[in-house]
This record gives structure tokens, C-alpha cells and sequence, in this order.
């Protein structure tokens, strides 16, 4: 059976310590060679996780014939330049969330990406691979919460390093950008529908000049979402989908355990069933249906489309937050 041969662009925690390891069990996946700005650090990183191939620069790895598709996990004002620099060289790109700073950027690539009709791109957004959310979908979809009318959704962490790269303002840090990005995905994954305006309110760190609290509600057109992100909150996530007749909750939604299975709650007629989920991993479920969109040349499970879309609502929820009103889409 043919894997795909990855390349890894940088040796970011997030790589190494998730997205890599759950890749390299992959059915349609493999970690082929991975890339950092300093030779030394890449050559570590290899060899901790059983890396064929280390290179000490973005470029070397890129010109490697034997790799057809890079997992981008740089920072986030990197992301649009390396996903172009990867498709220059040829390769598939996989990218984390999220796609860029703004949507006009995101729109730029996707016309860009249009030059490359051969290639794959999405955007890495690995929650909506998980049994857990697809199972939630179905449940709205065959309306077994009844009409659909709000979700609620919280996501947050303490971080106020100012090192880290999250609470850096000008490369794309900010609670919005690195999280909220997840309660405006999930809205729309679950609404089937882009919303039609926006209310926000964010709250910035005197010091670090990034969106350490962002609370926003997005009006679709037969109902409501609602999230809140934070940067420095207690840390907490959960999920809930109410409808006319039911409820979903989901206790774990975005870090679902790799190791432990994991639950969804369905709320109706005064009863709640609890379905289970085995233990599996939503980064190897991720990389292996894009290996498979490259190796069957089918459609990415994700269009790029979806995140030029996500990125216009993050917009709004910042404009929205600085005029104080609400904004149309």
C-alpha cells in the first residue's frame, strides 16, 4: 500500500509532540524528513521521533524530490508565505489553523493556489475528523435535537509568556487567531451555513497588545452561536448544540485524548444518551484522508474555500469588538 512521504516545515511543539507521532501511524502517512532554521535542531528532533531525513533549512527540505507533501506548523504570519513557497517546489501543503492573518491574505492564496491545479492544500483543522463531531453533525442533520437553534462553546488556557509565539502581536498572536478560531469553525460546521453578522467584544493585555479575551455571538439565519477564547482563563473547553427538541454536549471537543475513548451527550424527551467513542487519534484520522485525497487525486476533505470563509468572520469579530456594532457578512 503507497503512504505519502511528509516533510515537516519547522520543529514546533505542536509537530512534535501531536501531529507527527499520530502521522507516523498512519495507514496513508509517512514522516519522510523534517526542517528547522538551524541544522542541529532538526537533526534532534529526527532523531527523538525516528525521522529518516533532517534538514537546516525550509529550502533544502523543499528541493528533496522523494517528499510530495509538507505539514506546516509555523507561526501564524508564516503560514500564506510557506504554503506558496510549497507549491512553488511542487509539494501538497497541509497547514495549521489559521490559514493566515485576514482574509484578504486567505483569498490571495486561494486564488494563487489556482496556478497549481495538480496540488492539494487545506487547512489543518483536526477536530472535524474526530468520530466525536462527525457523529454530532449526523445527530443535528436527521434532527434529533430538533430545529437547530444555538451553540455555546468556551475554549481557553493561562499563557502570558511574553517569549511565546501566542502572545506575540505582531506575527499573529492573540486568543482569536490561536483558539477562537474553533468556536467560529465549529458554528459553521454545525450550521451548515455561513453566518449573516457579528457581534464582538475582545479584551486586550495592556502589555502584550494581543486579544487575551474574545467573546462573540454569530447570527446565522435560523439561529445563533455564541463562543468565548481566552488566552488567560482557567483552562476549560466544552460544547453545546440545543435544539427545539434535544441537546448535544461535548465535554472534550478539540483536545480529544489520543489514549482514552471519548464521549458525546444526546439530551431528548427527557432522556440523555451517552455515546462512546474508541480510542483514536483526530491527527492520524487528518493526515491519512488528505494522503488519501493526494493518492486517489480526489477533493480535500476541507476546501480551502472554508477557511478564506472562517478567516472573514475572525475579521468581522475584530471590527465588530472596534467599532462597538454589529457587522453584515
Amino acid at each position: 500500500m503507497k503512504k505519502i512521504r511528509w516533510g515537516v516545515l519547522s520543529t514546533a511543539r505542536i509537530g512534535r509532540m501531536k501531529v507527527i507521532p499520530a502521522m507516523q501511524n498512519g495507514k496513508f502517512s509517512e514522516i519522510s524528513a523534517i526542517a528547522s532554521r538551524g541544522e542541529e535542531r532538526s537533526r534532534a528532533a529526527a532523531k527523538e521521533l525516528g525521522i529518516p531525513k533532517a534538514y537546516g533549512s525550509y529550502e533544502a527540505l523543499l528541493a528533496d524530490p522523494d517528499i510530495d507533501a509538507i505539514y506546516i506548523p509555523v507561526p501564524n504570519h508564516l503560514h500564506i508565505e510557506w504554503t506558496l513557497k510549497c507549491l512553488a517546489a511542487g509539494k501538497h501543503v497541509l497547514c495549521e489553523k489559521p490559514i493566515g492573518l485576514n482574509a484578504d491574505a486567505a483569498e490571495k492564496l486561494l486564488t494563487a493556489t489556482q496556478e497549481y491545479p495538480d496540488l492539494k492544500v487545506m487547512e489543518a483543522f483536526m477536530y472535524r475528523f474526530h468520530p466525536q463531531w462527525q457523529k454530532a453533525r449526523s445527530l443535528v442533520e436527521e434532527g434529533a435535537i430538533g430545529k437547530l437553534r444555538t451553540i455555546h462553546s468556551i475554549f481557553s488556557y493561562f499563557n502570558n509568556d511574553p517569549g511565546n509565539v501566542r502572545n506575540q502581536a505582531d506575527i499573529g498572536g492573540g486568543a482569536l487567531l490561536d483558539i477562537g478560531c474553533y468556536g467560529i469553525s465549529l458554528a459553521r460546521f454545525i450550521f451548515g451555513k455561513e453566518p449573516l453578522r457579528v457581534s464582538g467584544a475582545i479584551d486586550f493585555d495592556p502589555d502584550l497588545k494581543v486579544d487575551r479575551l474574545a467573546s462573540a455571538v454569530l447570527a446565522f439565519e435560523d439561529g445563533t452561536s455564541t463562543f468565548t477564547c481566552a488566552t488567560q482563563l482557567f483552562r476549560q473547553q466544552h460544547v453545546g448544540i440545543i435544539g427545539e427538541n434535544g441537546r448535544i454536549e461535548i465535554p472534550i471537543p478539540f483536545n480529544a485524548p489520543p489514549d482514552a475513548p471519548t464521549k458525546i451527550l444526546h439530551h431528548y424527551d427527557n432522556q440523555c444518551h451517552e455515546y462512546t467513542f474508541d480510542i483514536c487519534d483526530q491527527y492520524t484520522i487528518q493526515g491519512d484522508r488528505f494522503s488519501q485525497a493526494i493518492l486517489e487525486n480526489t477533493e480535500v476533505p476541507t476546501p480551502l474555500s472554508d477557511a478564506v470563509a472562517n478567516m472573514k468572520v475572525i475579521d468581522a469579530v475584530f471590527e465588530s469588538a472596534k467599532h462597538g456594532r454589529w457587522i453584515t457578512l
